[in-house]
């Protein structure tokens, strides 16, 4: 029995056509990937399905009755819910109070907050979260956030759940964890939907999956009787092929060397006397679980954070001062969360395309802007860096993810440093522009210059990576050539386990 089923979903956004009569089932008890590139239509359609957006043609059944979904009250009423990319949760109340607002229970006319800890502690435990339902949101992980939104849904009685990108900004651990859950509510007869780019886990945890393109429906496959290289052609339109590792032909002399980083917070150390080294041709991979040091170190190598201690060179000479000295000094900076620090979407490309780098000569000139000069810089790096835009006075908020991503990738490049500290580079980003961004660091690499790659996606780093340090309670434990290192040794380092055996090496 089908739990939804939407037929010929059309959605216009003024001239563009972001949904072109898709059909799309989702049976009970199923666990349904959609899959496609940035700007498909994916998340447009699971908006559709959860009344953020009213579609222009198109009929929808839930559990065997037509329905009218208006807004998103009216999909909660027909049992759906939805876990969005950039969660809705406010910071200062508990996980029980976020969970439960908006229908709260009562003892007379006051909140019951003994009533809910323990309604949503419950509910936590049977369905697979756990977590402690009186902790304040803000003082968790990005996962257990994951969770507390999950719950919410759950708690108003969604017996079919939409997860946007669900494991975009999980640990490999995390998304064990929520798959692990995930299964656990399907086996409970709840029917679930998850948006992804990654095919990897479209394999290991998906039943069936539909692939969208420009808007269109091109077509729906059971997970036995399909792999990852015909779901990828089918997300690009053409005959795919997997790229493996390219490692480097000529790793030169150092070219950026960190001795000595430690900084504490509160008297807590977060970095212990870090000491690596970047050499010219090389891409140094930083493998480790979010939340052992990995922001700090990105903030302390571009000059957002001062550290208690680091000497930081760059071709032998020195590198201090704030973010603009170490861009001035050839450290480029792709920052790990490209809306909060990477981009302003509510500014144009051709604006973000110059962020940073607006006092140069080329851009500005006695303090005035000069817009031909940019907006000739913006209409190259859209071409050379293969960015669909309409053009450069779009803004950036209206991109999809990749090519905001590959935004940030145009300016950082175009502007040759001699070292990229590169984060999370394809964090949110799909098969193609992912495949892209890689080949424009291999490129950079090959030049002669230098980057150290922070991901948590533990595949990223072992493709792209020459040389892998693995980080845990900001320590580095072990640095060693990329194909000394297996799935085992890696996590094993990652969780503490041979911190001294590697010590003594």
């Amino acid at each position: 029995m089908n739990s939804v089923e939407m037929r010929g979903i059309s959605k216009n956004f003024g001239t563009v056509q972001a949904l072109n009569g898709v059909d799309f089932t989702l049976q009970k008890g199923e666990i349904h990937a959609v899959l496609g590139e940035n700007g498909a239509g994916k998340t447009t359609l699971m908006k559709v399905l959860f009344g953020m957006h009213k579609p222009d043609g198109g009929t929808i059944t839930v559990n065997g009755n037509q329905v009218m979904l208006k807004d998103s009250l009216s999909a909660i009423q027909c049992g759906i819910g939805m876990v969005h990319q950039h969660f809705m949760l406010v910071p200062v109340l508990s996980v029980a109070e976020n969970v439960v607002a908006g229908c709260e229970p009562k003892k007379g006319i006051l909140f019951d907050r003994r009533q809910a800890e323990e309604e949503v502690q419950a509910l936590a435990e049977e369905s697979g979260f756990p977590i402690d339902a009186r902790a304040v949101v803000e003082t968790l992980s990005v996962g257990q956030m994951q969770r507390v939104e999950i719950l919410k849904a759950l708690y108003r009685g969604a017996e079919i759940l939409i997860l946007d990108e669900p494991t975009a900004v999980l640990t490999p651990i995390e998304t064990a964890e929520l798959f692990r859950a995930l299964r656990k509510l399907k086996a409970d007869g709840k029917s679930i939907v998850i948006i992804t780019h990654k095919l990897y886990e479209v394999m290991e945890i998906a039943d069936r999956c539909t692939v969208l393109q420009d808007g269109r429906l091109v077509g729906t496959k059971n997970k036995m009787e399909t792999d990852m290289q015909e779901l990828a052609g089918m997300m690009v339109g053409r005959a795919y092929q997997f790229e493996g590792r390219r490692p480097s032909q000529d790793i030169g002399a150092p070219l950026c060397e960190i001795k000595g980083l430690s900084y504490r917070r509160n008297e807590i150390p977060i970095l212990q006397d870090i000491a690596l080294t970047i050499h010219r041709g090389e891409i140094l991979g930083i493998a480790g679980i979010d939340g052992n040091g990995q922001t700090e170190l990105i903030e302390a190598l571009t000059g957002l954070l001062k550290p208690d201690s680091m000497e930081l060179l760059v071709n032998g000479k020195p590198v201090a001062g704030n973010a603009a000295d170490f861009l001035r000094a050839g450290v480029g900076h792709v920052p790990e969360d490209r809306t909060a620090r990477g981009l302003s979407l509510k500014c144009s490309v051709e604006e973000n395309s110059i962020l940073g780098y607006e006092g140069q000569k080329a851009f500005s000139r006695h303090g005035i802007m000069a817009k031909q000069s940019i907006r000739k810089n913006a209409e190259r790096l859209i071409r050379d860096y293969r960015i669909k835009t309409p053009g450069a006075t779009t803004l950036c908020g209206a991109l999809s993810g990749g090519n905001q991503q590959k935004v940030v990738i145009a300016r950082v490049f175009s502007q040759s440093p001699e070292v990229i500290i590169c984060a999370q580079p394809t964090r949110g980003v799909d098969v193609s522009a992912s495949d892209y961004i890689h080949d424009v660091m291999f490129r950079y690499r090959d030049e002669g210059r230098g980057i150290l790659l922070i991901s948590a996606d533990l595949d990223e780093i072992k493709r792209l990576s020459d040389t892998i340090a693995v980080i845990y309670k900001g320590k580095i434990m072990a640095v060693d050539r990329a194909e000394n290192f297996d799935d085992n040794r890696l996590g094993m380092l990652m969780t503490g386990s041979v911190a001294a055996q590697e010590g003594k090496e």
